[in-house]
């Protein structure tokens, strides 16, 4: 199976005119300037960016995973360069370069779709799940060592899982009397196992595999770190746009947003000239109908949009 063959990028078009679109017009010509794809995963954003941009315009990309940066390689374009690096690593980028940086959460469908990564209970593989498959822990080597009261706080703060302390206490009563797990078959029966009730239509194993996965791959401080690194990396006007795909991720995008769309007071100096907010919010949107319908992986997903406030370097806003 050509996995990359088999991967529908989400809001494609969405996400894409959020980016371009100019602060205060609805032009979505093609445009100067450098833009960020954080996250290539396999480059439908991208693609479809660089057939918008003009001559002179830049795709950066980023992406820990070697299957992604080896599918970049079939793109052809001058305009158009990657690096092998997690998408907090925008920070390492000049002040006020980029028009604009887009962020597309979680797991590309190749991924999930390749058993040997280790991401979903619906195939037999090594319980792996690293997005970066090159160095770390696999969640299976974590495991080994790992105690109740760890595994048990993982599950139930990346996965909302209620059950995280049975399922915590199962996992290593399993490795004391059978030896560590190491595939996730062997996991997803353990959940199964243990989880007696679950909403309709939702595998037992779902949110423990979240909590894994967010977890190996550090994923919620990554993206702290890049929205942080945003703030700094937008040129005044730039664009914003993240595409998250489970509630914890849109928590901490949503907060982000809101926190730095309004002025900032220093309660130290109550009669200083409050800090002019960083952001402009512009709203969220989620895929229609007609997608989902064809997509049922786009289902989950919330794009938010911001834009970098002008105001901040003393530029008309």
């Amino acid at each position: 199976m050509d996995a990359a063959a088999q991967h529908t990028t989400v809001l494609l078009t969405e996400a894409v005119d959020a980016l371009l679109t100019c602060a205060d017009t609805a032009d979505t010509t093609a445009q100067d300037g450098l833009y960020v794809d954080a996250t290539f995963g396999r480059g439908g954003h991208t693609r479809l960016l660089l057939s918008r941009l003009s001559p002179s315009a830049r795709v950066l990309a980023f992406d820990r995973d070697p299957d992604a940066v080896a599918q970049a390689s079939s793109l052809h374009d001058p305009r158009f360069s990657i690096r092998q690096q997690s998408f907090s690593h925008i920070a390492e980028l000049e002040a006020s370069s980029a028009a604009g940086i887009l962020m597309d959460l979680g797991v590309s469908s190749p991924q999930i779709d390749t058993p040997s990564r280790g991401f979903s209970f619906r195939f037999d593989g090594p319980l792996d799940m690293r997005m970066d498959t090159t160095r770390g822990q696999s969640v299976a080597q974590w495991l080994v060592d790992a105690t109740v009261e760890k595994i048990a706080e993982v599950i139930r703060e990346y996965g909302e899982e209620r059950f995280a302390g049975q399922i915590a206490k199962a996992i290593v009563a399993h490795r004391q009397e059978r030896g560590p797990i190491e595939s996730t078959t062997e996991l997803a029966q353990l959940v199964a196992d243990t989880v007696k009730t679950r909403e309709p239509g939702q595998n037992p194993a779902t949110r423990t595999f979240q909590a894994f996965r967010i977890f190996i791959n550090a994923e919620l401080e990554e993206l702290g770190q890049a929205l942080e690194a945003s703030l700094d990396v937008l040129a005044p006007g730039g664009r914003l746009v993240v595409i998250s795909f489970h509630s914890l991720e849109d928590r901490i995008v949503k907060q982000f947003i809101a926190r730095h769309s309004k002025d900032e007071y220093d309660r130290r100096r109550p009669f200083a000239a409050p800090r002019p907010m960083r952001l402009r919010a512009l709203g969220r949107s989620r895929p229609s109908a007609a997608e989902i319908s064809a997509n049922a992986r786009a289902r989950s997903a919330i794009m938010r949009v911001a834009v970098r406030n002008s105001a901040v370097l003393g530029l008309a806003a």
